[in-house]
């Protein structure tokens, strides 16, 4: 698929590196989801455990003349009409120039480029993944000497969902999403995602969320084996299914189609309407992604692992 390239003014600068750099941005799969407040400024609290699939958008980036940005792959055409200056890439981008033009730091312009390979409003976290991935990909690019408490801040600046991204590792989010816990050890594990092709409104999920004041995660949550974490996520929930199925009936559809998969267990993955399903080995994901993809040929159907953390 063409990519079209943007170009947008920038200084140029002698920094020498010819070569592209690029980096996954991990989907961000919440594997429980309880909201537990809402704040006076409208953000709400989670309580959430996350952990992030061996697939998702490709960032890559190379110091230029000139900055550019390219959307391409399977899902950039659903961005075609957006303002590039509200993608978060490009916001990730300027975010760090300024910070590296405060501090007295010369940087080189840089061409980006996207590799859309997800679907985009589908409660994997894309744009946010993407953002936390640029954070990172100019860090090193750029050579910048920058705190983890101010690359954070940084993230923070562009999303609540960008700090546990930036991360990209199994891990529990509280607050508005940025008090975040590693978890470790974390076992890899095999999973199924999928999405129906629907996108859908986070903002409207929570509206019609009928209860914000939900309980926590539950103080047990043990990780050292697939059983233990399979234990740890039927013992908890994703508040925001019930809303978004009312929203976007198709997710029970998709639910449904991988339940008679058999997983170990299946589950809608933030605001939605992407579900997942985890698998006690390879083969039994491959399988249950081949059924679903024959009896839904238009979904977004992909079988990869979650990321393990030792």
């Amino acid at each position: 698929m063409a990519c079209q390239k943007k170009r947008l003014k920038a200084r140029p600068h002698p920094l020498m590196d010819n070569s592209t750099h690029s980096v996954t941005a991990h989907a961000k799969v919440n594997l429980a989801l309880h909201v537990t407040g809402q704040r006076n400024d409208g953000y709400h609290l989670i309580d959430s455990l996350v952990g992030f699939a061996d697939f998702g958008d490709q960032i890559s980036a190379k110091l230029t003349d000139e900055n550019s940005f390219e959307i391409c792959g399977p899902f950039a055409p659903a961005l075609k009409d957006e303002d590039e200056n509200t993608n978060l890439i490009i916001k990730a981008r300027d975010a760090l120039a300024e910070f590296a033009s405060e501090n007295g730091i010369k940087i080189k312009p840089v061409s980006l480029v996207c590799e859309k390979n997800l679907p985009v409003a589908s409660g994997l976290g894309g744009g946010s993944a993407d953002a936390g991935a640029a954070l990172n990909l100019l860090t090193k690019l750029w050579q910048l000497e920058i705190s983890e408490s101010k690359l954070t801040e940084i993230a923070l600046g562009l999303g609540a969902d960008v700090p546990m991204c930036l991360k990209s590792e199994p891990l529990i989010a509280k607050g508005i999403g940025e008090e975040l816990t590693s978890v470790r050890p974390f076992p890899k594990c095999h999973i199924v995602l999928a999405n129906p092709m629907v996108a859908v409104s986070t903002p409207v999920v929570f509206k019609a969320l009928k209860t914000k004041q939900n309980v926590v995660l539950k103080s047990e949550l043990k990780f050292s084996d697939f059983q233990e974490l399979l234990a740890t996520i039927k013992a908890n929930r994703n508040d925001l299914q019930e809303p978004a199925i009312e929203h976007r009936p198709i997710i029970a559809e998709c639910l449904n189609a991988l339940l008679k998969t058999n997983p170990a267990c299946a589950r809608m993955s933030g605001s939605g309407a992407s579900c997942f399903a985890l698998y006690d080995n390879e083969d039994n994901a491959l399988a249950a992604a081949q059924t679903i993809i024959g009896n839904h040929h238009n979904w977004f159907v992909k079988p990869t692992f979650l990321r393990a953390k030792n």
